[in-house]
């Protein structure tokens, strides 16, 4: 933990990050007006006094759309890589530890979500399931779990290697209880750090769609969907682009600082094997 606490930066993406989060859990008492409140005579004004962050299009307020955008851009974020994480950690074990014909097949669907852009086949996926919540949750699992599974499937190889596993094995511990009860636990430092480096991914890949007119749609307010508001209008009035732009930028880096210091904290000797 000192080891943490020493690296500045981790620290402080960690405080800002828990209160980023409580401000969107008390979105109702830190905010004036709602995410959708419209005020036509309001609208595109400057940051003042009654708006921080100024107005957008429809005048409603910007300050309070980035505030409750941030629970949307979030949740999708946090949501879709628990999910990532949990079918890259099971079908990461499944391969790692029977080998064999188990691993020739789930490191085949790996390999073969791995060639095709992420990307792409998350534009693909939408495209199938329809934009929205729903489509957007589906698309993002669905191409972001090969990371993981790649990662549990190496240290897993070491793993059930060690003698806590053999001892496990003579006193007649079935397969089940030996990767669960045994081997994942003792590889949690890495699963953590690789989740708190997916949610910023996943975040900038909802932006991302959502940017491109393909993700979440209005009445949303995800961060991806104020930029993509604020983007035709951004000569004229910066604002609209700047802000979510801005605090977009700030929780990426700040996941990634958190990420950084978590590794160094939990795998000082910077063992990343994967597939």
């Amino acid at each position: 933990m000192n080891r943490f606490l020493k690296n500045r930066w981790a620290v402080l993406s960690l405080a800002f990050l828990l209160l980023l989060t409580l401000a969107t859990l008390c979105a109702p008492l830190l905010t004036r007006y709602s995410f959708e409140e419209q005020q036509i005579s309001q609208r595109l004004s400057p940051p003042s006094f009654l708006h921080p962050m100024g107005t957008d299009l429809l005048g409603r307020d910007l300050y309070s759309r980035i505030l409750y955008g941030a629970r949307v851009s979030l949740t999708v974020g946090v949501v879709t890589a628990l999910i990532s994480l949990i079918l890259g950690t099971l079908s990461g074990a499944l391969a790692g530890y029977f080998g064999g014909w188990v691993d020739r097949c789930l490191s085949g669907i790996t390999h073969l979500f791995y060639i095709i852009p992420s990307l792409l086949l998350a534009i693909l996926l939408t495209l199938v399931f329809g934009k929205g919540l729903t489509g957007l949750l589906v698309a993002l699992s669905a191409t972001s779990w090969v990371t993981q599974a790649r990662l549990v499937r190496g240290q897993m190889l070491q793993a059930k290697q060690m003698p806590y596993v053999e001892a496990a094995r003579s006193v007649g511990a079935s397969t089940l209880s030996i990767i669960f009860r045994h081997i994942l636990p003792n590889l949690w430092g890495p699963i953590l750090v690789a989740l708190t480096i997916q949610i910023p991914t996943q975040v900038m890949s909802e932006s991302f769609l959502s940017f491109i007119g393909l993700g979440l749609q209005p009445p949303y307010a995800s961060w991806g969907v104020l930029a993509s508001e604020g983007f035709g209008a951004m000569r004229s009035f910066p604002h609209l682009i700047l802000y979510p732009g801005g605090i977009l930028f700030i929780t990426l880096m700040a996941f990634n600082a958190l990420g950084d210091g978590l590794r160094d904290w939990l795998d000082p000797a910077g063992d990343r094997n994967l597939m």
